[in-house]
Parts: structure tokens; sequence; C-alpha cells
């Protein structure tokens, strides 16, 4: 018998349990690899968060240099990172005071994400920085937003401190003046009592308002000075009364 002979091709029910392993081998080598795949994404979400978290916590704590070492650890150019490339460039900007590097991660941010939350932000820092970039390239003073800030506090520290100092000369020079209005013309006698001598336009009324501070103790004055205050609508001036 010959080799050819000897040789038999697989039946159709042979080769039907053949196909049937083969596409359950598949199936298998496809969900070990889609399993793979998603364990990977969810390790580098996770190492991502952690990044974003712990640059978070250096920031806030003032670990600038920690911070931004974090922060582009978790930088991969993927849409998600333009949020760090906001971090970064504000940290740069507001902490660091370098509008160069604040100036390459606002780009990157709009880049990323240019109809982002923070885009118009964004927009308006790319243009302050440009200007600060280039007045200092020409030798002129800039004045930081940090700088800014402590002038204006200051400034405002000072204007408080005048009107606290305004109002207090207005009051003393009120006292003076209602002491003056109410001395003038009062004569203080052996027995501590005062006279007043009536001036133009004065009332018993206007004159308790002097020395009492209330119109109410016209009577008292009037009883004090019986004898020298016939009307008490019509006063003299130049006449001298009782306060008692």
């Amino acid at each position: 018998m010959s080799r050819a002979d000897k040789f038999r091709f697989p039946t159709p029910a042979l080769r039907c349990a053949l196909s049937r392993k083969g596409c359950l081998a598949c199936v298998w080598l496809f969900a070990f690899f889609a399993c793979c795949f998603a364990g990977c994404d969810r390790v580098t979400t996770s190492r991502y968060a952690q990044l974003m978290q712990d640059a978070d916590v250096k920031s806030a704590q003032g670990d600038f240099d920690r911070a931004i070492n974090l922060y582009e650890a978790a930088l991969d150019d993927s849409p998600r990172c333009a949020e760090v490339h906001y971090k970064l460039a504000l940290l740069y900007d507001d902490k660091l005071n370098d509008p160069v590097s604040a100036l390459h991660h606002f780009r990157r941010y709009l880049a990323l994400s240019p109809t982002g939350a923070h885009a118009n932000d964004v927009k308006n820092s790319i243009k302050r920085d440009e200007l600060t970039v280039v007045t200092t390239l020409s030798s002129d003073s800039v004045v930081t937003r940090a700088e800014a800030a402590r002038l204006r506090n200051e400034n405002l520290t000072l204007h408080k401190e005048l009107e606290a100092r305004a109002g207090a000369l207005r009051s003393a020079s009120d006292k003076l003046q209602t002491s003056d209005t109410t001395s003038k013309g009062t004569v203080s006698t052996k027995k501590g009592g005062r006279i007043y001598t009536v001036q133009s336009g004065d009332t018993l009324v206007s004159i308790s308002r002097k020395f009492y501070k209330s119109p109410k103790h016209w009577k008292e004055i009037l009883a004090a000075n019986r004898k020298s205050v016939r009307n008490p609508k019509t006063l003299t001036v130049g006449q001298t009364l009782v306060i008692p």
C-alpha cells in the first residue's frame, strides 16, 4: 500500500469539531486581551488620579516644586490633561512669577481644550503674560500680580488709618466747638454754679440744649431765674442766667 493510500482527509464531522475548537480558542484569546487592556486602563486612571491628588495637596501646602513634578508626571497629552496644564500655568503665574512657563501651559490648555471651562480666563492670562514678557525684555519695570495685591492692601490700610485719624480730629474739633459755645458767657461761681450770658437768638429751649443736650430742661432754667425772666419767650441779649 502506498503512502498516498494511507493518508485520509478528515471527515466532515471532524472538520466541524476542529472549527468549533478554533473559534472557542479565539474567543478566549479575545477575552484575555480585553481584560488585560481594561486592567491597564484602570491602572493608568488610578495612577493619574493619585498623582493629581498628591499634587493638589503639595500645592496647598506651599511645596510648589514638588507639586509641579507631580503634575508633570500626570501629563500624557490626552484631553483630560488640559486641567493639569491649567494648574501648572497658575502655579507658574501666581506663585513662581514665571510668565514664560505659564504661557507654555496656558497654550497647551487651549490646544487640548479650546472651549473648556477655563478658556476665557486662559486667553486673558495669555494676553497679560505676553505683555509682561515683552515689557520685561524691553527692560521696563513690571509689577507682578502679587506685588500689585500687596500694594493695594497697603493702600487700603493707609486709607483706613487716615479716615480714623480724620474722624478723631473731627470729633475733637466738635467737642471743642461745643465747649466754646457752651462756655461762652458762662462764669463759674464760688458755689460751683454756672452763670450764662444770653447771646443773640438764644431761647430757654436752646440754652437747655446747649447745657443738657436736651430741650426738656428749659422749665428748670426758668424756675432758677424767676426774678430776672418775666417773659420766658423773650430774653435780653447780655442778660445773665443761672444754670442749675
